[in-house]
């Protein structure tokens, strides 16, 4: 087991091109065991990319991705996926396959396509049905959930993989905020109550900082800040990111902030 203050996950001067346009410049960074950690910043930085690099799918151009210490790049595909788990931000929807069947795919890296579920593949399946609160839905076919069902039945499938970290590329997209609620708090559920170590790209500050232990601020690729809610969420900090005057609602835990296109006394309570 990595002792705590070793990194689990970590970028070493990682740049990447993307045709040849550079996106990510020598950023280096670390995750913990057992963490939530929220790449947050503007359209364009570099946040699905760097989510894609450490999940090993793009080649960096300099630098290197390690896990647990290993080089990522020098691990087969199959061990890899059998570490991290990538939950991307838009799904193709296979017709007619039911939320087992989907589920099910997550087991292909510890066996191929062609691989027939074992004892250990059907455990896997049924906890990460368990975990999502799917087992009730198991055999309902994918395209008769609601969007929020949908997207536990995704998050179920990276989970049957078994890894010890989870990757999330904007995992509230699409959905209303009751759902994107539930989606957070069941991820954060997750790492509270089984050790997982995730990584996801969120856009909703306030809900970064409520579900996050640190949140990452990018911009133009590199990383700007990093840090507690409380120590990103500061209006100076984050009108430097995002070029928006913001402001911090008085004693709000976790912190609160605001765009200024209200005034401060339309948020003060009435005499």
């Amino acid at each position: 087991m990595n002792a705590p203050h070793t990194p689990l996950l970590q970028a070493d001067a990682l740049s990447v091109s993307l045709s040849g346009t550079p996106i990510l410049d020598s950023l280096s960074l670390s995750f913990a065991p057992g963490g939530v950690y929220a790449l947050c910043g503007p359209n364009g930085c570099g946040k699905s990319t760097l989510l894609r690099s450490l999940a090993g799918l793009i080649a960096p151009s300099a630098g290197e991705v390690r896990l647990a210490g290993e080089p990522l790049a020098a691990m087969p595909a199959r061990a890899r996926a059998k570490r991290l788990a990538l939950l991307a931000q838009s799904h193709t929807q296979p017709p007619g396959l039911s939320v087992a069947e989907l589920v099910a795919c997550g087991r292909f890296a510890h066996g191929g396509f062609n691989h027939r579920l074992n004892a250990d593949d059907r455990q896997a399946i049924e906890r990460a049905l368990a975990l999502t609160g799917l087992a009730e839905l198991a055999g309902r076919e994918l395209s008769t959930l609601s969007g929020g069902q949908r997207q536990r039945a995704w998050l179920a499938m990276a989970l049957a993989q078994g890894g010890e970290v989870l990757l999330l590329d904007e995992p509230t997209t699409y959905l209303d905020v009751h759902h994107q609620l539930e989606m957070l708090s069941t991820v954060r559920g997750l790492n509270r109550e089984h050790g997982l170590t995730v990584v996801w790209v969120l856009h909703d500050l306030n809900q970064a900082a409520a579900f996050s232990d640190e949140l990452l601020l990018m911009k133009a690729g590199r990383l700007r800040a990093r840090g507690t809610p409380d120590e990103i969420m500061r209006p100076e900090l984050l009108k430097e990111v995002f070029d928006v005057d913001m402001w911090r609602l008085p004693d709000s835990h976790p912190p609160v902030c605001l765009p200024r296109y209200r005034t401060e006394a339309a948020w003060q309570p009435s005499a």
